[in-house]
């Protein structure tokens, strides 16, 4: 598209704004997407005399938009304009601010996550309104991944059922009766696992799923669980990245036109980005042994009684909390929980300081026929049920690998299978399934999700692609692909430890795309793709909101009794990725600069 401006004879031609399309054969079904520029009309004649023709002609003259496509299909479009926007320096001092506020809330606990994610999501749409884009409840709706947060709650809502029937307290007996009740090999088994699912299924689905195993596990065995938490859903992100369908921002990286146009499928993008993840696995590893050598530091801080007994006060305070007075039952109900809380607060107070007995218990309190006895399947008929409820939804997960079927939604399909299980378990109360739903979860990302794009809107994402590819402009021929390759692993991957790397991917796909345009760079695309790949994925091990599977894995622990803050999470987790980078690029300067694989 472009601009013309007319005034008498004469035409100022704007340059041509490009908007990719998605292919004819699937823009029918493709999500609707936004885009903006800004249009700078030079009025030249402020330096001219008042009698100026031309300068009359110029602030009297008409703006005209002319449109053309190359598709076949006809395309909606919605065209809104601003007079006098927000300059980008401006919105970009704004956007850092704002993020600069989600972090402060968060880092220092001043108050929960998801109230510092709405309140920064708040104030985001305060500036845009302040600033004359106050964006419609249409668009905030359009702005929430609506796939994302159906997948989370209908996975939720099959991980509840799931729980009922004791399986996740079965798995850990025969988890702790495969590996001996050693510890390594129990956090190296669940690792794996939780790394081989992840890059098939969604890593999200895989962190659902293996969270409730791993604190079971970690409670038979007399282990802190956080620190266990911490390392497999670290594995999650690895593995998640290794193929098209593991990780959020592969998906939106392999199903790019340019990408797909460049050849790259799931076969070649598999083997490419899988044999990488391989050597950052095995680096992974060993830091978490080294990182976790003193096997105290995997084992709770306080007495065990002590730490049963605040897990036992979290989950009758929640009970409590989920209670309104509404009716009479309820508040008799309610006051007798409450009752109970404070009885359990004045034990607790007592065994802190020390007039209750401190004993610490064994490693082993029973044997492993006393587990067996104690946690075994206890509803066969809703197990089997649960079961072919969830077996269909990772068999159709699967089949969206084939790129013939990547059309099918992971969202819906996990609704349906999670719809399906409700009909089958004949529940006629919804309201305990509902209650283990992680609410507070689910709206942290609907407001992480509206943060990132008004930090979109405000032209900062932007801006750090545009300082990437200038960068990349200032170095030579011969050192242009590896530049950019680092920087744009780099880039993205520090920038998605401290971004959503959804949105983050979405703009960075664009910058790889026009690297390779043959009318500029011609830099290979392959390359940078996985450069990207890797950036966008492993960058999420970096703070407990660079990836949606730590948000989820804490929220669910939480759940649980256990809490892990933000600079818990980020002395573990930020020198793993600065790792998890430096082996992506050593692997990806080998390959592709070295050796030229591509």
């Amino acid at each position: 598209m472009s601009y013309p401006l007319k005034y008498g004879f004469k035409t100022r031609e704007s340059l041509k704004w490009n908007i990719n399309l998605q292919p004819d054969d699937v823009i029918d079904f493709s999500p609707s997407a936004s885009e903006s520029k800004i249009l700078t009309l030079e009025n030249r004649g402020h330096n001219r005399k008042e009698n100026s023709t031309e300068d009359e002609d110029f602030r009297n003259g008409t703006v005209t938009l002319s449109m053309s496509t190359n598709s076949n299909k006809t395309v909606p479009l919605t065209l809104t304009y601003q007079l006098d926007p927000l300059s980008e320096e401006d919105g970009i001092i704004y956007a850092a601010l704002l993020l600069l506020t989600l972090y402060v809330l968060i880092i220092f606990e001043i108050v929960n996550r998801t109230i510092a994610a709405l309140l920064s999501s708040s104030l985001g749409i305060a500036v845009l309104a302040i600033n004359g884009t106050r964006p419609t409840l249409q668009e905030l709706v359009s702005w929430l991944d609506s796939e994302t947060l159906l997948l989370l709650f209908s996975m939720m809502i099959l991980v509840a059922l799931l729980a009922e029937t004791g399986l996740f307290d079965y798995l850990a007996v025969v988890a702790f009766e495969v590996t001996g009740g050693r510890t390594w090999p129990l956090i190296n088994c669940l690792c794996f696992f939780t790394a081989f699912f992840s890059t098939f299924l969604d890593n999200v689905t895989t962190v659902l799923l293996m969270t409730p195993v791993t604190i079971r596990l970690c409670e038979v065995m007399q282990l802190n669980p956080v620190p266990v938490l911490m390392s497999m859903v670290i594995f999650s992100n690895v593995g998640g990245a290794a193929t098209p369908v593991g990780d959020p921002p592969n998906v939106i990286i392999a199903s790019h036109p340019s990408i797909l146009n460049a050849n790259i499928n799931f076969t070649n993008f598999t083997l490419h980005m899988g044999l990488g993840i391989l050597f950052v696995s095995v680096q992974t590893y060993f830091q978490l042994r080294f990182i976790f050598r003193d096997i105290n530091s995997l084992r709770h801080a306080v007495p065990r009684d002590i730490v049963e007994l605040r897990q036992e006060l979290a989950v009758w305070k929640r009970a409590s909390a989920s209670l309104s007075p509404y009716s009479r039952d309820e508040d008799i109900v309610k006051r007798a929980l409450e009752k109970k809380v404070q009885r359990l607060n004045v034990l607790l107070l007592k065994k802190e300081s020390g007039s209750g007995t401190n004993k610490n218990d064994p490693l082993f309190c029973s044997t492993l026929a006393q587990m067996k006895e104690k946690y075994r399947i206890r509803d066969k008929p809703l197990l089997i049920k649960a079961s072919i409820c969830v077996t269909f939804v990772v068999v159709v997960f699967f089949l969206h690998a084939i790129p013939q079927l990547q059309n099918l939604s992971l969202g819906w399909t996990a609704l349906l299978g999670a719809i399906l299980l409700l009909l089958l378990a004949e529940r006629e109360d919804l309201e305990p399934i509902l209650a283990r739903v992680e609410w507070s979860t689910l709206l942290f990302f609907g407001a992480l999700f509206v943060l990132m794009e008004v930090l979109a809107k405000l032209g900062l994402i932007a801006w750090i692609g545009r300082l990437t590819e200038n960068l990349i402009l200032q170095v030579g021929e011969e050192s242009r692909l590896a530049v950019a390759i680092m920087l744009i692993l780099w880039v993205s991957g520090l920038a998605s430890a401290f971004v959503d790397n959804i949105p983050l991917s979405t703009m960075m796909v664009r910058v790889t795309a026009a690297l390779s345009d043959p009318t500029g760079l011609a830099l290979p695309l392959q390359p940078l793709a996985w450069a990207l790949s890797f950036g966008a994925c492993l960058g999420g091990n970096g703070t407990l909101i660079g990836a949606s599977a730590n948000v989820v894995c804490a929220g669910v622990a939480e759940q649980h009794g256990y809490r892990f803050t933000f600079m818990e999470y980020l002395k573990i987790g930020f020198p793993i990725m600065i790792g998890n980078l430096i082996v992506a690029s050593i692997y990806l300067l080998v390959c592709h600069v070295l050796f030229t694989w591509h």
